[in-house]
């Protein structure tokens, strides 16, 4: 009973950590790419490692915490208009192809010697060299605060300081897309995604809302960089194709083309994720289960058990959690 209670309170524990408010952000921006618009990006690691180095190399630079975060934004914003100018014209699979090319670019630059000096190469940014900033902000006073089964420092890179900022964000993300899908301009979006060629026929400048919504999008995809990398480091092999697939899942399991479907999806998806791994850890510590599947592995399986959802979602569930299947019913371009 109590390692049942340890594992649901780790799975707790997950669903509202920072990394999984930093997926939520993501997602909702490539909610604004693919639900609204109908933009396959395969490339949001890209935006997220991009507001990553903005954010770390600004900070690191002297800027205040506010001043580093417009540096990611403008980050995300400046490589959505290098990304999209050329590529938009690209329909379905070769936008694809363009955008997971592109934000691996990013990454082998982010780990190469050449930008050694900014981006510390392959080993990345520590944290403790940007973080300062973000917590010299924090209202609350030193110490340990308990709420429930949770207890976290209350200012520091786990904390509930960090917390508190990330799901914070994630609320204004979600009003942000609220009210910027309700407008005249948000249905336009949704024109787009059924037919933009009929959209275009009514006068309506398709490229260049096409390229408004991949501009928006990533600059939510770098804002969820930087929640990402406020309680770890940035590392750019942590931020590669993985965290495009996983961002992908979340969307998909709570519903694209829903508003609040990319919160509940990284919920669930991170939660269960949790509760997977700290489970067949426990069979394989404490059952002849581990003669077959040792800790050492679980992560890998883990990894296995992500492609086999992402695959079962898009077959049996394609509109998600919260998703309507009508919703979903157009032509990806």
């Amino acid at each position: 009973m109590d390692e049942f209670l340890r594992i649901l309170t780790q799975s707790l524990a997950e669903i509202i950590a920072p990394t999984t408010a930093a997926f939520a952000i993501a997602a909702i921006g490539l909610n604004l790419h693919f639900g609204y618009t109908g933009l396959l990006n395969m490339g949001q690691a890209g935006f997220m490692l991009l507001g990553a180095y903005g954010f770390g190399i600004a900070t690191i630079a002297g800027f205040p915490f506010y001043l580093a975060l417009l540096v990611a934004l403008a980050a995300g914003l400046l490589f959505a208009l290098i990304l999209g100018i050329p590529t938009l014209q690209l329909r379905g699979d070769y936008l694809a192809i363009v955008t997971i090319s592109a934000a691996e670019i990013i990454r082998w630059i982010g780990r190469s010697t050449w930008l050694q000096e900014w981006t510390g190469g392959a080993s990345g940014l520590q944290g403790r060299n940007y973080k300062g900033t973000f917590q010299d902000l924090s209202p609350l006073p030193d110490g340990r605060t308990v709420i429930g089964p949770l207890e976290y420092i209350n200012t520091g890179s786990d904390s509930w300081w960090t917390r508190i900022f990330a799901w914070g964000l994630v609320a204004l993300a979600l009003l942000f897309v609220w009210l910027i899908t309700r407008s005249p301009w948000g249905r336009v979006l949704k024109g787009i995604r059924e037919d933009e060629d009929a959209v275009r026929a009514l006068g309506k400048n398709v490229y260049s809302y096409k390229l408004q919504s991949l501009m928006l999008g990533g600059m939510l995809g770098a804002l969820g960089g930087v929640v990402y990398v406020l309680p770890l480091t940035i590392a750019p092999d942590a931020m590669g194709r993985t965290m495009t697939f996983f961002t992908w899942t979340v969307l998909l399991l709570g519903g694209a083309a829903t508003v609040f479907g990319p919160v509940l999806g990284a919920m669930v998806f991170f939660g269960a994720y949790m509760l997977m791994r700290t489970g067949m850890r426990a069979l394989a510590e404490n059952t002849g289960v581990g003669d077959i599947i040792t800790t050492t592995n679980v992560e890998q399986i883990g990894g296995m058990l992500v492609g086999i959802t992402l695959m079962l979602l898009v077959i049996f569930r394609p509109q998600g959690i919260l998703g309507n299947k009508k919703e979903l019913a157009f032509d990806v371009r």
